[in-house]
């Protein structure tokens, strides 16, 4: 069965810090376009970040640019999201999402989201005092 699954989510104060995992099974995660999601409450899904494969180029929506990170590591199969300075609308279920086409090149978060064929289930990211 080939799916995603994300880790990492919880529970954190404005200004704090949350590190996000994907990783796969099924399929090698290594050789597609990776992005990540997130859908706030009442609020339609957006793209937040991707990254190309096999790693060297990245995107992000503005409201993150600077605050996230999005990386991969070919060796454990995983896509990280690290987000620092976390505010309350950064709240939400963020998903990671595979591309249908291995070794796609260059991403845009602008991207439409039905090149993702592959999506994870969510995790719960909730930013407040």
């Amino acid at each position: 069965q080939l799916q995603l699954v994300e880790s990492g989510g919880g529970l954190v104060q404005p200004g704090g810090s949350l590190t996000l995992s994907c990783t796969a099974s099924g399929f090698t995660l290594d050789y597609y376009r990776v992005a990540w999601y997130r859908q706030a409450p009442g609020k339609e899904r957006e793209g937040v970040a991707c990254i190309s494969y096999p790693g060297r180029h990245t995107n992000y929506a503005n409201s993150v640019k600077g605050r996230f990170t999005i990386s991969r590591d070919n060796v454990k199969s995983t896509v990280s999201l690290q987000m620092n300075s976390l505010k309350p609308e950064d709240t939400g279920v963020y998903y990671c999402a595979a591309d249908r086409n291995p070794y796609a090149g260059v991403c845009s978060v602008a991207d439409g989201q039905d090149r993702y064929v592959r999506w994870g289930q969510g995790t719960e990211v909730t930013v407040s005092s």
